[in-house]
């Protein structure tokens, strides 16, 4: 009787078929916000809800965002991501290896990553298979291919709308853990470094062991990335108020942190990071020192120099971290 069922088509979200079948084209949006009178805000919609790909039609649009952003008068927010609870993407990324929690980070900070991609997911590989990951997070639309060479992709997140979600995501994270990091956030910014020390270690205490910061000396590079990957994700809520960026060119080198304040009267930041390698360091404190000193020497603080802000309003941190001890030092 269901002889049928034996014969069904399966599209892809890169297969040509059915292309035109799905979300809404930039032209459809920019027509409807042009109707509702907010044409003003076609530059941000494209930021937020753009970034879809269906076969070989770019520009596709989340109709769902596209309808509750006119609903509201042109609020924005996560509207699609607030539709589901992601469990399964938050438990395959919260258990991750190390180089999945990289891989994030990366994405986290506007960057690109590399990947195989089947679009046949085997859900029975997505917890030893890290490609299964990134394969799901493209084909339910977290990511997004910039360029495909055969099965090898390179992804980034689709837009803001989605970078959001993550943020959200990994702020649950360290609340779900008890880690009162508002406090350190608070600290970092009053330049209290015995607050910042404190409260950093006691969230390094209750979250560490749910993420894997290794353990050994083996690749220094590699946890450091780690470390790196989590103080990034500790600042995103400031985002609204500084532009936070990492590993960029300035002076004669690239910085791990820079937090640069929105309001003029607020201090800025540089923040760099250290792993301790007992071939190479006594104790913490030097390995924090050598953090501190490459902020100097390379002179790090150009980029805020030239925006016009005072040397004076420049904090400069040195982190130092082994295993779930951190030790932060500040450059007076």
């Amino acid at each position: 009787m269901f002889s049928d069922m034996n014969h069904i088509d399966v599209a892809a979200i890169t297969t040509h078929k059915y292309e035109t079948a799905f979300g809404f084209t930039q032209k459809e949006v920019f027509a409807a916000l042009d109707h509702v009178e907010l044409g003003k805000y076609k530059k941000q919609v494209k930021q937020w809800y753009d970034g879809f790909m269906i076969g070989r039609c770019k520009d596709i649009y989340n109709p769902w965002s596209i309808t509750k952003f006119i609903d509201s008068d042109g609020r924005f927010d996560t509207y699609w991501a607030n539709t589901s609870s992601n469990t399964l993407i938050n438990r395959l990324i919260a258990k991750g290896s190390r180089h999945v929690k990289c891989n994030m980070e990366d994405l986290m900070n506007g960057k690109q990553i590399r990947a195989h991609i089947d679009e046949m997911i085997d859900f029975s590989l997505l917890d030893v298979d890290e490609n299964a990951i990134w394969a799901l997070l493209f084909t339910t639309g977290y990511l997004r291919a910039d360029h495909a060479e055969e099965d090898l992709y390179t992804l980034s997140f689709t837009n803001i709308e989605i970078k959001k979600m993550f943020v959200r995501m990994f702020r649950k994270w360290f609340y779900r853990r008890g880690s009162d990091f508002g406090d350190f956030q608070k600290a970092l910014l009053a330049g209290n470094v015995e607050d910042m020390n404190y409260y950093m270690n006691m969230v390094a205490k209750t979250t560490f062991s749910y993420f894997d910061c290794g353990s050994g000396y083996g690749a220094i590079d590699e946890t450091e990335r780690f470390y790196h990957g989590f103080v990034l994700g500790l600042l995103a809520e400031l985002s609204d108020h500084y532009h936070i960026t990492s590993n960029r060119e300035s002076g004669i080198g690239r910085y791990d942190i820079m937090m640069k304040a929105v309001d003029a009267r607020q201090s800025s930041c540089i923040i760099e990071f250290k792993v301790f390698d007992p071939k190479r360091d006594k104790d913490l404190e030097e390995c924090a020192d050598k953090a501190l000193r490459q902020i100097e020497e390379k002179c790090y603080v150009t980029e805020l120099l030239a925006d016009g802000i005072d040397a004076v309003d420049i904090k400069k941190y040195g982190f130092a971290f082994e295993g779930k001890t951190v030790l932060i030092k500040q450059k007076i």
